[in-house]
């Protein structure tokens, strides 16, 4: 990837002209500014570990936004979501007021008054009324109310390692479409390169998200479409872990470091230590930031699908949601740091080339395939607004871009998700470190404590 010289917090005429495309597209101003009334609110605004140009970036952009909404200031703070934690941080009033949190979790914090009702703040936005119902759908409440701004639909995907490709005689452009496929790739991999060829996530509930994903790939699903009924143990999951469980014990293409999490998975891939792995499309924007990758070995591509007429991508996303502790003012100065952060470039060309450009301008990544919030014409106009600024390996990620809309997008398990991952865990990790892991067994186990779960309500 060209590497574009970073530029000082200063705010610059790129900034300004982001701040003043996103005037004509986002919602109207809060009453706490019709009133002229000042407020301060704190944001998410990058990981831990992330490099100083995604911090200058976040603080660039809330000066331009500052610019354009005077009577408002963002404080951005390092924050990522963590669900084991975020009670903890919402009782110590450690939260940022403005932050994401997972699709899968939005109503549970909704039914537990963690995050605050912002329906109205929502519908004021010009393109309200655009969005896919689908994806609106994670931010909405049972009451019929919206509790944040949806953004960062993604599906799971392979990402996978060309150089490690080649060295092993496989053809960079043509990544395995079948998992006998992958299976004979990570071995071919791993016989002549002796890096592992595949690594799976296993803690932190991404070892059940990571299962679930290839179980649903395979054609099985992991509740009830009700979220009443626990089917962990379904026949796709158990072939799902008898893959995993051949690829360790019998092929030794997954290594015997089974410890991996979302963080350290992808470091694992840009450090070059595993050559292929599943995990949302469009992680490489935080192995660029965070874990500075080389774009030249990167690949990306849709992740193999069986025959079933039920297999598809997993898929999911983030909601922009806002501190149950916040006030009025704030909740109203949080949805519109959304719209213009997140958001309002997807649907006006001025604030897409704006945004592009100053993001390219502070070294962060540019035109990383994503699903659109709105539709697939949607997307193809924003990647011809951006074209000129687009700075990743866009044909390196051709195997996945050609056929994204094509595969069925599947949402993940309805009801305690998080939750129902966790108990998942368990038996990903046990398959990889015991080569006598009884499989049947270990997805009854799991299903009982999902099931004990989901009757809880």
């Amino acid at each position: 990837m060209r590497r574009s010289r970073l530029r000082t917090l200063a705010l610059t005429g790129t900034a300004v002209a982001m701040a003043a495309a996103l005037a004509a597209c986002g919602g109207g101003s809060s009453d706490s500014e019709s009133k002229g009334k000042g407020v301060t609110i704190t944001v998410e605004g990058w990981r831990p570990g992330d490099q100083k140009a995604t911090i200058d970036y976040a603080k660039k952009q809330a000066a331009a936004f500052h610019k354009l909404h005077p009577s408002i200031t963002i404080v951005p703070k390092e924050w990522q979501w963590n669900a084991q934690t975020f009670s903890a941080q919402l009782a110590g009033g450690t939260l940022p007021i403005s932050f994401r949190v997972p699709f899968t979790d939005t109503k549970g914090l909704v039914e537990r008054h963690q995050v605050a009702d912002v329906d109205a703040e929502v519908r004021k936005l010009s393109y309200f009324g655009q969005l896919n119902p689908n994806v609106l759908a994670a931010a909405t409440g049972a009451d019929g109310k919206v509790y944040g701004l949806p953004s960062d639909v993604y599906a799971n995907a392979l990402h996978y390692n060309r150089e490690l490709f080649t060295q092993a005689g496989l053809d960079p452009d043509k990544p395995p479409t079948t998992w006998d496929e992958l299976r004979a790739d990570a071995k071919a991999i791993t016989d002549k390169t002796g890096v592992a060829g595949y690594g799976e996530m296993t803690k932190s509930n991404t070892g059940g998200w990571i299962l679930s994903t290839l179980t649903y790939a395979m054609g099985g699903r992991m509740e009830s479409e009700d979220g009443k009924t626990a089917t962990l143990d379904n026949p796709a999951s158990e072939q799902a872990l008898q893959l995993l469980h051949d690829m360790r014990w019998t092929d030794g293409s997954i290594s015997s470091n089974n410890s991996y999490d979302w963080a350290s998975v992808h470091q694992a891939f840009a450090s070059g230590k595993i050559a292929m792995f599943v995990s949302g499309s469009d992680v490489y924007n935080a192995m660029v930031t965070t874990d500075k990758i080389d774009p030249k070995i990167y690949g990306l591509a849709g992740i193999p699908v069986s025959d079933s007429a039920d297999a598809g991508a997993l898929g999911g996303g983030s909601v922009n949601v806002v501190s149950a502790k916040a006030s009025k003012a704030e909740a109203a100065a949080a949805v519109q740091w959304a719209d213009f952060f997140r958001v309002a470039k997807y649907s006006d060309q001025d604030a897409a080339v704006a945004d592009a450009k100053a993001t390219a301008d502070s070294d962060q990544p540019v035109g990383t395939p994503t699903f659109s919030i709105f539709d697939e014409a949607s997307y193809t106009t924003y990647q011809g607004w951006i074209k000129d600024y687009v700075n990743v390996p866009l044909d390196q990620m051709k195997p996945y871009t050609d056929a994204m809309f094509a595969v069925k997008l599947i949402a993940e398990p309805p009801a305690q998700t998080q939750g129902v991952y966790g108990a998942m865990d368990s038996v990903v990790q046990k398959v990889l470190t015991d080569k006598n892991a009884d499989i049947p067994a270990l997805l009854q186990a799991a299903n009982d404590k999902a099931q004990q779960l989901l009757d809880q309500g």
